[in-house]
């Protein structure tokens, strides 16, 4: 029994059909068929779900995949998320012969200049496109200089995203639910991220109720940003010609997908 926040004489109890004696396996996966996959958690585990409901109704099982060894004829980039209380990137691959987007690193920091967050992006391939949040042509902090031109000069590839968040959205959900989007099971933050990723129930504010609530949302941001660039990512530059190579997935011990 968890205890609740700032009450350590409370607690709070957390229970769902696996926790139910009389409930046979075979009804249980009954239930589970008949339930959509995002209320799939709070039903059979007792886990609470927020707001008018999940952005993205897809079971995060359903996209998650152990990290393998990316072959040099996928293209890749990177959605990013500027901030000063959290400054966020989101690497992908593309497999252009399956149509399937794979989300393999992230970069997920806080409260640090932007040499910071240039040097990690680099690290993991200087080469590689990023299409950023278009509220990076705003001032900085500390010396009113446009982000993107700071980010720029300290070497990062960026271009603007596109940032129509509803048909951003849908573009996402089209290739959850048709298995052309798939996540490294690695990248924590992103998960973490996803399963909080909701719209407001308030249905005393028409004008609100239904829309996205904008907290801790900033590797979803990412997310939109590169899958909405996808045809803007590049080879490796020491990538040979596409008819060479023969695709391979060998699994890593690292976690980076490199």
């Amino acid at each position: 029994m968890p205890e609740v926040e700032g009450n350590p004489a409370r607690y709070y109890v957390t229970a769902g059909w696996q926790d139910v004696p009389h409930i046979d396996e075979d009804t249980r996966r009954d239930y589970e068929r008949s339930t959509p996959p995002h209320l799939r958690g709070a039903r059979m585990r007792g886990e609470p779900t927020l707001g008018a409901g999940a952005v993205y109704p897809v079971d995060p099982a359903a996209i998650r995949t152990a990290p393998f060894q990316i072959p040099e004829y996928w293209t890749r980039g990177y959605g990013m998320d500027v901030g000063w209380n959290r400054t966020a990137a989101l690497w992908g691959a593309y497999d252009r012969d399956s149509d399937v987007l794979y989300i393999i690193g992230e970069h997920y920091v806080g409260q640090q200049p932007p040499s910071v967050h240039a040097d990690a992006i680099k690290a993991r391939g200087a080469w590689q496109q990023g299409f950023i949040d278009p509220a990076s042509q705003g001032s900085s902090q500390f010396d009113g200089k446009k982000l993107i031109d700071e980010y720029r000069r300290l070497g990062l590839s960026l271009t603007f995203a596109d940032n129509a968040v509803e048909a951003g959205i849908l573009e996402v959900y089209q290739r959850l639910v048709t298995g052309r989007l798939k996540v490294f099971s690695t990248l924590t933050h992103f998960f973490d991220e996803y399963r909080t990723y909701i719209r407001k129930d308030d249905v005393n504010n028409p004008s609100q109720h239904g829309k996205i609530v904008k907290s801790n949302d900033h590797l979803m941001d990412c997310l939109r940003y590169l899958t909405m660039s996808i045809r803007l990512m590049k080879l490796r530059p020491t990538a040979g010609p596409i008819e060479s190579r023969a695709p391979h997935r060998k699994p890593l011990d690292g976690r980076a997908g490199y």
